[in-house]
């Protein structure tokens, strides 16, 4: 059985992703492949709650191409790209199953993914070198280290593929994916698949396919009711994508994460307990956040307003949001010293079904469906314990911002598509 790992955040399931399902099977050349899709859960890789939970999330793609949706526990998905990527890498081989592996990037030429992505080069003394120097420099750690490597690999940095793969935040993703895998000795066949539309991180609406940025900024720009999401995302979702939406927003299932509401909490950790300690805090991040903050009115905060004070060239945004998440979630900096504990089934579909049954007799970590299935095993392991315990916490955090009930989501069975 060929099962085909895709590595994404379907935040939200739009039509570039329902493109890369169906360029997956056929670059593979299975037609009958299964196709797994390892999804951030409650908060993304960008720092900030997912928009819809990961349920909706996961039916959105099991309705468009998908048949196994698990989740990427909290500790990876809100991590820097390296960190995401090997979580990733990692969970896909634990299920014992998995052949082959797409991703997608922005560039024509996959074989400079491959050369940028030697694990040598990073653990060279020129691109540690190089790396140190530019930071002292005032460059942020991207811009640093994408100059370091384009030296170390021997690459002309006047060469513009280089450049501009360096800086698209897809490519770099599949760098980072190559990395793991060549640092895991994971055996998977590598499929790239040329991206059309926009990188994922632009807000603009100039592109057929809008980036999951754009769309979110579209939802944003609504009043947030079913039939004005359905007017701004008309032609930018699969139909059986958007209508997973509209039905939940229209029986007041969930709503999009309110990410007001999300600065004002991460405002009141902040201003209320030390923070110096919490994981992506360091190198001044802390002191600089506290800063900001200490001249605000719990009236003065807005996420738009809070975020365009919070802009430096030292820390990027995402690094900001990871911090203020970790500090809410209360995640210290040395507290993730494990790799992932458990494969959490978030849904599938009829080819799936199948698949993980022989998942349960290949899998080198344990499968989750069900609450019940990781309670007999916590308290014989205390790292997966603390993982449960990180990810229910992650999940009432992401769901107090949706309007949805603490505590519910982990009793959630999986979703079944036929």
């Amino acid at each position: 059985m060929r099962v085909i790992g895709i590595i994404a955040e379907f935040n939200p399931f739009h039509s570039g992703h329902e493109y890369l399902i169906r360029e997956t099977r056929k670059a593979t050349g299975g037609d009958r492949a299964v196709v797994m899709c390892i999804m951030s859960g409650s908060f993304t890789q960008r720092g900030l709650p997912a928009i819809f939970p990961r349920h909706l999330r996961a039916r959105q793609a099991l309705k468009c191409g998908a048949d196994i949706v698990i989740e990427l526990p909290v500790e990876w998905s809100c991590a820097p790209a390296g960190e995401f990527a090997e979580g990733a890498i990692r969970t896909l081989m634990a299920t014992g199953v998995v052949t082959d592996i797409c991703w997608g990037i922005d560039t024509d030429d996959p074989g400079l993914i491959n050369t940028l992505s030697d694990p040598a080069v990073y653990d060279s003394v020129d691109y540690k070198t190089i790396l140190r120097e530019k930071l002292s420099e005032g460059m942020s750690f991207p811009a640093a280290s994408a100059a370091a490597v384009t030296i170390a690999a021997g690459l002309s940095p006047d060469n513009n593929a280089v450049s501009e793969c360096l800086r698209s935040p897809n490519s770099i993703l599949a760098i980072e994916y190559m990395k793991a895998m060549k640092r895991l000795g994971a055996g998977f066949k590598v499929h790239m698949i040329r991206r059309i539309g926009q990188d994922y991180s632009d807000e603009s609406r100039g592109s057929e396919i809008p980036s999951a940025g754009a769309i979110r900024k579209a939802i944003y720009g609504t009043d947030l009711t079913a039939p004005s999401i359905a007017s701004a995302c008309t032609g930018s979702m699969p139909d059986r994508s958007l209508s997973v939406i509209l039905s939940a927003v229209s029986s007041g299932e969930a709503s999009p994460a309110d990410l007001n509401m999300y600065m004002e909490e991460a405002y009141l950790r902040v201003i209320s307990s030390e923070t110096e300690n919490i994981r992506f805090m360091a190198d001044g991040l802390s002191g600089y956040i506290e800063n900001v903050f200490s001249g605000l009115k719990e009236g003065d905060i807005s996420f738009d307003r809070i975020s365009s004070l919070l802009v430096t060239k030292h820390f990027t945004m995402p690094r900001i949001y990871r911090a203020l998440s970790m500090a809410m979630l209360g995640v210290e900096k040395d507290q993730i010293s494990y790799g992932p504990k458990y494969i959490r089934v978030l849904g599938f579909g009829h080819e799936g079904r199948y698949c993980l049954k022989i998942m349960g007799r290949c899998a080198k970590l344990p499968i989750i469906s069900n609450r019940s299935d990781l309670l007999e095993l916590i308290s014989s392991d205390g790292d997966l314990k603390r993982s449960y315990e990180l990810n229910s916490a992650a999940l009432d955090l992401s769901g107090h911002f949706m309007g949805i009930r603490p505590g519910s989501s982990w009793n959630d069975p999986p979703v079944k598509v036929k």
